[in-house]
């Protein structure tokens, strides 16, 4: 928990002092990204919202995911992630938007595997899409503990990197 509060610390210091925004849109997680972003100091300053849609009709009728452009049949991949992460910029006209869908159990879905495809979109460009597996034993609520914890972790990577690359600028 203290990792967390420290990466939500930093995220949302960046953030603030960039004047920059996100918003979530998050499946498999289950509203714990956008709990996540409620816990920064001063969050409406730089968390604008999110959607948290887990069945696949809401994918396609909430953030208008193209199903006809994807073969799963669940809207579980890498291309949903990235299309969950740019339509959620758009919704909440954020700089930041990010998508993550996938499994926090094995089903024959899954293959019976346990995973999660996760996309930043910034500023309408996706700069990451990662895939995260997890073992198929892990328990469910721990999974999606994880998914989040470890998509904060690389949010803060992202943000050091762009913090960077404008100091060398």
């Amino acid at each position: 928990m203290e990792l967390q509060k420290s990466l939500l610390q930093n995220i949302g210091q960046y953030l603030s002092d960039a004047n920059e925004t996100v918003s979530v849109a998050e499946s498999v997680t289950a509203g714990f990204l956008q709990f996540s972003f409620s816990q920064i100091y001063d969050a409406p300053k730089v968390f604008r919202g999110g959607l948290t849609v887990y069945e696949k009709n809401q994918k396609k009728q909430l953030l208008k995911v193209d199903s006809n452009r994807f073969s799963d049949e669940d809207l579980v991949s890498k291309e949903v992630a990235q299309e969950m992460a740019l339509k959620i910029s758009e919704i909440f006209d954020t700089d930041w938007g990010i998508g993550i869908t996938g499994y926090s159990e094995p089903t024959e879905m899954s293959d019976f595997k346990t995973f999660a495809y996760f996309s930043f979109a910034y500023k309408g460009e996706i700069i990451l899409t990662k895939i995260l597996e997890l073992h198929p034993r892990t328990e469910p609520v721990k999974a999606q503990l994880y998914y989040t914890e470890f998509l904060l972790g690389c949010l803060k990577c992202e943000l050091n990197q762009i913090l960077m690359q404008t100091q060398v600028s």
